[in-house]
């Protein structure tokens, strides 16, 4: 399953009207009551996730931006159109941290990827202009492991060819291939052009739209 590519840019029409951020924490028992459809957004570090949500959002300032690979330590969830959550994970990967920082990181993320019940799905930001990189697809497959629906969005579409970028794209295809028997969804975007905003939007939307909640 591919998406389909849209390079129309609607910022001045927002799909997402609201976005608030909510709480940052640590454990996932402390995130929010589990009443809400949730989605979560992880990547390697400095793949260009803040950027992406901000420009998911239409808000400049959501998630903190920054040039320092490492600044989202903490779970964070963020609450849109008082429907569903938006939840800013920690990345995977290099920062400047200890080990120590990164293996809790670690535990973070796989206890609340694991455990949150509301979950609906992961998408999974790879950068579009790299080889497959073998800790993405490691995680990838750790999340097929675990039965855990993803889709893959690959950033920063606009820092080089289109054509290039989906040549990239087919060999991290080729790559997960041997381990898939069906790839999950794809989507190349931009934060700075706003290439895969209409799609990946309407794409959410339909999660939510059809989210079950126990």
């Amino acid at each position: 399953m591919v998406f389909k590519y849209c390079h129309r840019v609607e910022y001045l029409c927002p799909m997402f009207k609201k976005a608030e951020f909510v709480i940052s924490n640590t454990d996932y028992t402390k995130c929010p009551k589990a009443d809400k459809p949730e989605i979560a957004f992880i990547g390697r570090s400095n793949v260009g996730k803040s950027s992406l949500i901000n420009m998911l959002t239409s808000r400049k300032n959501l998630a903190k931006t920054s040039s320092r690979p490492g600044k989202t330590q903490l779970i964070n969830h963020f609450k849109i159109d008082d429907s569903w959550y938006l939840v800013d994970l920690p990345g995977y990967g290099y920062a400047k941290t200890s080990k120590k920082n990164r293996a809790a990181w670690g535990r973070m993320i796989e206890d609340y990827i694991l455990n949150r019940e509301n979950l609906q799905i992961v998408f999974v930001l790879v950068d579009s202009r790299l080889d497959p990189q073998r800790i993405d697809i490691e995680f990838i497959n750790w999340l097929g492991e675990n039965s855990i629906p993803l889709a893959l969005v690959f950033t920063k579409g606009d820092k080089q060819s289109v054509n290039k970028g989906q040549q990239n794209i087919a060999k991290f295809r080729k790559v997960l291939k041997k381990t898939w028997a069906e790839l999950p969804p794809i989507a190349l975007t931009s934060s700075e052009s706003g290439l895969g905003k209409e799609v990946l939007s309407e794409y959410i939307s339909e999660i939510i739209e059809n989210a079950e909640l126990d």
